[in-house]
C-alpha cells in the first residue's frame, strides 16, 4: 500500500492498482481504523475500490502527524487478517415498473429475457458496497449478474428521480437525489439514502451489504414513492 499527499490536507492510499472485490474487506477495515485514530480531525474519508481519500483539518493535527498515524495503520491492516462478514445487510424495496424503471423493455428487448426475469435475477442477489461517491450518498454495488449487464447510455439523461434503481455494466446502484445520470434505469426504491438531518446521513458504508426486495405500486406509493413520467 502507498500513501501519497495528494494536497496540503489530503492524503491518498492506494490499495492496490487493480479493481479487485476482495479488496473490499481490506479496505473497509482500513477505513475504520483511519476514522478512529484521526477522529474528530478528520474531515472526510472516500473509500473507493482500490484507495482510500483521507482529509483531515490542519488546525487540528499537523500533515506530517496525519502520515506518521496513516503509515502505522496501513502497516498494521497490512500484518493482520482483516475480520469478513462482520458488516451489516441493508435490505432496500424497490418497485420494478416501466413507469419508473425507463430503461426496463430496452434492457429486456436487448437480453431476451422478460421483465418478471430481470427483476429475479437482480433481487436475488446480494450487492457489496465497494464504493460511495460521485454525489453524496451514491453507493457503487456489485456485481450485477451477467445476464442483465448492460453499458450506461452514451449520452446522460438530465434528469433522474431521485431513488431510481440502475444498472452500468456490472455494478448497480440507487440515486440518492434528483440529477442527471447515465445509468440504465430499472426501478425505483422510495427510501430516503441521503439526509443531512440524519446520524448518518447515509445508510451506507464500504462492506456492507445490499439486498433488494420487489414490491407493488401500492407499497411503493404507500413507503413514499413517487412515479415521475421520464422527461
Amino acid at each position: 500500500m502507498q500513501i501519497t499527499a495528494v494536497n496540503e490536507n489530503c492524503f491518498l492510499i492506494q490499495v492496490a492498482d487493480h479493481i479487485d472485490l476482495s479488496l473490499t474487506d481490506k479496505i473497509a477495515y482500513l477505513t475504520r481504523q483511519i476514522e478512529l485514530s484521526l477522529a474528530d480531525s478528520l474531515l472526510d474519508i472516500t473509500p473507493s475500490y482500490s484507495t482510500v481519500l483521507v482529509q483531515y483539518d490542519l488546525l487540528k493535527v499537523a500533515p506530517l502527524v496525519v502520515e506518521k498515524q496513516l503509515e502505522s495503520i496501513v502497516f498494521h491492516c497490512a500484518q493482520k487478517n482483516v475480520p469478513t462478514g462482520c458488516n451489516k445487510v441493508i435490505e432496500l424495496p424497490v418497485y420494478y415498473a416501466p413507469c419508473v424503471g425507463w430503461d426496463l423493455p430496452a434492457l429486456s428487448a436487448k437480453t431476451g429475457l422478460s421483465v418478471e426475469q430481470i427483476i429475479t435475477l437482480h433481487s436475488d442477489n446480494h450487492y457489496r458496497v465497494c464504493a460511495v461517491g460521485f454525489a453524496p450518498g451514491f453507493a457503487f454495488l456489485a456485481q450485477v449478474p451477467q445476464a442483465i449487464s448492460i453499458a450506461r447510455h452514451r449520452s446522460p439523461r438530465a434528469f433522474v428521480p431521485a431513488g431510481s434503481v440502475a444498472i452500468a455494466d456490472t455494478q448497480t446502484a440507487v440515486y440518492p437525489s434528483d440529477g442527471p445520470g447515465g445509468w440504465q434505469l430499472i426501478g425505483n426504491c422510495p427510501s430516503i439514502l441521503f439526509d443531512l438531518n440524519q446520524e448518518p446521513v447515509s445508510p451506507f458504508a464500504v462492506g456492507d451489504y445490499v439486498k433488494f426486495k420487489p414490491v407493488s405500486r401500492t407499497e411503493f406509493i404507500d413507503l413514499g414513492g413517487k412515479v415521475i413520467d421520464e422527461r
